[in-house]
């Protein structure tokens, strides 16, 4: 991949993640909640494990799985956000939880080889820029039967989340990388693959989490924010009424968003 749009676009990333720190913790969270607890249980932690959390965002899936591997295990969250990993500090301390917040990237994770008995990724792969190096990178850290599970949106089509952050992603200009965003990972296969070739063995499974929004003024604003602010006023009012005819076409009602759910599980198998 160019290195001149490898690091424009984690610029790039970095700065929409920052600003999305109120909102994050604000609203978001809450609605994630149900999938911060699937990654958890599926990762089958045990009290004693090292645990990666890869993206950790606010910390929401360091601080469950830090009650998991309590009393002597240890938490590492990874995330590019500086902002984020303020956040989730101030949150670790008021928990008194083990957890160690550190600044970086998933291509490459400042954590020795073969030291991490698992990686968790809610909601984060999809944002990874060179998923190839980040699949040898997980396996590089996990030990031989280490869990690798991420949790990733469906495609438009079967994630309404998706749909509005699309639609209205449409009106903005490009972003500097391709193949990064909410649907990333709608059709997981090809992440699969250089799993695979990383070592370690995956399979998908699928549920659907759902979430309400009182009526199209707070979904707007709670998914679509950072996007609008990158938007002349015209543009604003163009997307709002494309995500209206798709998605509120019987007029501001509430709405239930149902959301496909990918979850990848992976074990490193040498």
């Amino acid at each position: 991949m160019d290195q001149h749009k490898n690091a424009e676009g984690l610029t790039w990333q970095i700065g929409v993640w920052d600003r999305m720190v109120p909102v994050y913790i604000r609203e978001i969270d809450k609605r994630f909640r149900r999938i911060v607890e699937r990654v958890v249980k599926r990762a089958d932690l045990k009290p004693g494990q090292h645990v990666l959390d890869l993206g950790t965002g606010t910390g929401s899936v360091a601080l469950r799985a830090a009650e998991v591997v309590a009393p002597s295990g240890r938490i590492m969250a990874l995330d590019i956000s500086s902002d984020m990993l303020a956040l989730a500090r101030q949150r670790a301390a008021s928990a008194q939880a083990n957890i160690t917040f550190v600044e970086g990237r998933a291509e490459a994770i400042p954590v020795d080889a073969g030291s991490v008995d698992a990686v968790l990724a809610s909601l984060s792969l999809v944002y990874v820029i060179d998923r190839e190096i980040a699949a040898h990178e997980i396996a590089r850290v996990l030990r031989p039967g280490g869990r690798l599970v991420g949790a990733v949106w469906a495609g438009p089509e079967r994630a309404d989340i998706v749909l509005l952050q699309q639609t209205a992603g449409s009106f903005a200009p490009a972003p500097p990388v391709f193949g990064v965003g909410p649907g990333a990972l709608g059709d997981p296969a090809p992440f699969l693959a250089q799993l695979a070739d990383a070592g370690l063995e995956a399979h998908v499974e699928t549920e659907t989490i759902e979430f309400t929004f009182d009526d199209f003024a707070s979904a707007w604003e709670i998914l679509a924010g950072v996007t609008a602010s990158q938007l002349e006023p015209e543009q604003v009012e163009m997307a709002k009424a494309a995500v209206r005819k798709i998605m509120w076409p019987d007029g501001d009602a509430s709405r239930c968003f149902r959301n496909d759910t990918h979850f990848i599980i992976g074990v490193r198998t040498g």
